[in-house]
This record gives C-alpha cells, sequence and structure tokens, in this order.
C-alpha cells in the first residue's frame, strides 16, 4: 500500500515539483495531485501507480511499504507508527 503522503515525501527527497514527477511519470499533474491527496492507500488506476512509483525509484527513492524490509542500499527513512510504538513502550 502506497501512500499519499509517501509520494509527497519521495518528491521532496528528490527535490522535484508534482509537475516534475508528472513528466517523469508520463502522467498529468492533476492525477499525481489526486495521489498525493490521498491520506490513506492511493485509489488510482493501477498503471499510473505502477508508473509513478517507477519513475520515483529510477530517480533514486525507494519506497517501502508497511511491514516490508528495505531491499536498498545507502541512507532512508521509514515513518514510526505512533500508535503501535507507543503501545510497545518505544
Amino acid at each position: 500500500m502506497i501512500t499519499g503522503p509517501q509520494i509527497r515525501a519521495a518528491r521532496a527527497l528528490l527535490g522535484i515539483d508534482q509537475r516534475e514527477l508528472a513528466r517523469l511519470s508520463g502522467l498529468s499533474t492533476p492525477t499525481i495531485q489526486r495521489m498525493e491527496a490521498c491520506q490513506g492507500s492511493v485509489r488510482v488506476v493501477v498503471d499510473s501507480l505502477e508508473k509513478v512509483m517507477t519513475a520515483i525509484a529510477h530517480a533514486g527513492v525507494e519506497l517501502i511499504v508497511e511491514g516490508a524490509p528495505s531491499t536498498g542500499v545507502g541512507r532512508g527513512v521509514r515513518l514510526i507508527d505512533r500508535k503501535a510504538a507507543d503501545s510497545d513502550g518505544r
């Protein structure tokens, strides 16, 4: 499950705006805007999501789905689930 905030974070890491991500993925800027507006799982045609994920990966950012290990090497960040962390005493 890829979320809108993940896409925004990936753009921030890359230093690109929505228009540039649209260009890199071959989609329209409004499509990128709709994807990023999703707080939970991005609801879009699977082909469009794959294009965005591929463009982000080719630009150098790995999108990590919840619960999955990172397969890449190098530096990175992962958003902590605050509710789960608080219940674990972290």
